[in-house]
């Protein structure tokens, strides 16, 4: 690196909307799955952020209440993934995964690898050294089973290249 480049200060990232709502839904998520306290005391807390009026409130929303009603079902479909116990992963991969089965469950609108990079980024954020890694294939198997179409029609479309 020459020295012109390595003194420049680092970009910052903008972030969308979308993907502040999902980091304050996996902040919700993870407090949860540690204090089991209520949705109502969670989102309130999380909305006194100062950085929550840039969040898409209804997709956080829709993300939190939609993961916590269906955690049970959401756990099931990615048990079958998993080389361990729902309970033995770390509670950041498990919320990252509980997010991202609901997403590839609930908004079939979003593309499939847009919901896989998006938990892939948050475990990369918040989670630890190689559990984007973990992330990344559980939820690209789950997709194949959930989105068959679109998955198999995404992997032609990279081996037809």
């Amino acid at each position: 690196m020459n020295e012109e480049t390595s003194n420049k200060p680092a970009k910052p990232v903008n972030k969308s909307p979308r993907r502040r709502a999902r980091e304050f839904a996996l902040q919700g998520l993870y407090q949860w799955r540690l204090s089991s306290n209520d949705e109502a005391a969670i989102e309130a807390h999380l909305r006194d952020s100062e950085e929550f009026g840039k969040a898409d409130r209804e997709f956080f929303t829709g993300l939190l209440r939609g993961v916590l009603a269906q955690e049970s079902e959401l756990q099931a479909a990615l048990q079958a993934y998993l080389d361990r116990p729902f309970a033995e992963l770390s509670p950041i991969e498990a919320s990252v995964l509980l997010a991202g089965a609901y997403e590839l469950t609930n908004y079939p609108e979003t593309p499939y690898r847009v919901i896989i990079n998006e938990a892939i980024e948050l475990t990369k954020g918040f989670g630890g050294t190689d559990g984007h890694k973990y992330v990344n294939g559980v939820l690209d198997k789950l997709a194949a089973k959930l989105r068959p179409v679109e998955v198999e029609a995404k992997r032609a479309a990279r081996t037809s290249r």
